[in-house]
């Protein structure tokens, strides 16, 4: 029973000080993160990486309509036609708040 009594006061103590350590060590992380994600190289390769994405995903759209035709479900054809139209007559933006440029 001591040695439960001790190892419980031992986790305590180690939760508290673990999570005062673990604040400030959080505010830092998130910090050099913002700075990483402000960085001009950074966000400049990140569009790059999406734009190119996006040119793919439309490669393997076109490619798998032609192979696939009529056999697409309805349902299917008209979510994806909705999301192309949301893109382009929308704010730019998709659900990640990441421009369409």
């Amino acid at each position: 029973m001591r040695y439960r009594l001790t190892f419980v006061a031992g986790l305590a103590v180690g939760y508290v000080l673990g999570t005062r350590a673990g604040r400030e060590r959080y505010e830092q992380l998130k910090k050099s993160a913002r700075q990483v994600a402000q960085n001009p190289a950074v966000r400049n390769t990140a569009e790059t990486a999406a734009q190119q994405g996006r040119q793919v995903a439309g490669k393997a759209y076109h490619a798998v309509s032609e192979k696939m035709g009529d056999h697409v479900p309805a349902s299917v054809t008209q979510r994806v036609r909705s999301l192309r139209e949301r893109n382009t007559n929308g704010t730019g933006e998709d659900d990640w708040g990441t421009t369409n440029t």
